[in-house]
């Protein structure tokens, strides 16, 4: 019988972080867009504290993670847990495993007392798709919009 177990990642987990990352972007076919460094995210969720990270594990063996954060929602007044990323790894898949860490994650929102549950998914990615609405989760008709790079500074400096 395997056993489902969870671990909130430590500074000295930054290596496995990046290496999620660098997997969700694979599979997303955006590899190439993962400029994250070690430095950079034990900067931002081990020192200043502004994403929190957990892992899945099957009988002690890590299988995949989420990394989320908290945002701001002005219609209800609370904080909202973002869901930026997870990922189970390929052959993790099926078992209940992605279920079960967005429990984890429903949990820590519900005993925390946040006000919301949020991710966003790509538009391509149905099956993903088909199993949020399988939850129950609801699809909102917001756009996601991003400013990076030399669009960022050009909007920044002029």
């Amino acid at each position: 019988m395997t056993e489902l177990t969870f671990k909130d990642a430590e500074r000295e987990d930054t290596p496995l972080i990046l290496e999620f990352i660098k997997k969700l972007a694979e599979y997303e076919n955006r590899l190439d867009e993962v400029t994250a460094t070690q430095e950079e995210l034990e900067k931002w969720i081990f020192d200043k504290r502004q994403a929190e990270v957990i892992f899945a594990l099957e009988d002690g063996k890590v299988i995949g993670f989420a990394l989320f954060f908290l945002s701001f929602s002005t219609y209800i007044s609370n904080v909202n847990l973002h869901l930026e990323d997870l990922f189970i790894d390929p052959e993790y898949r099926g078992k209940g495993y992605g279920k079960a860490l967005l429990k984890k994650l429903a949990k820590i929102v519900v005993d925390r007392g946040y006000g919301r549950f949020e991710w966003t998914c790509l538009s391509w990615n149905q099956p993903s798709i088909d199993f949020y609405l399988s939850l129950g989760a609801q699809q909102k008709d917001w756009n996601v919009f991003h400013l990076t790079g030399e669009e960022l500074l050009k909007l920044a400096n002029d």
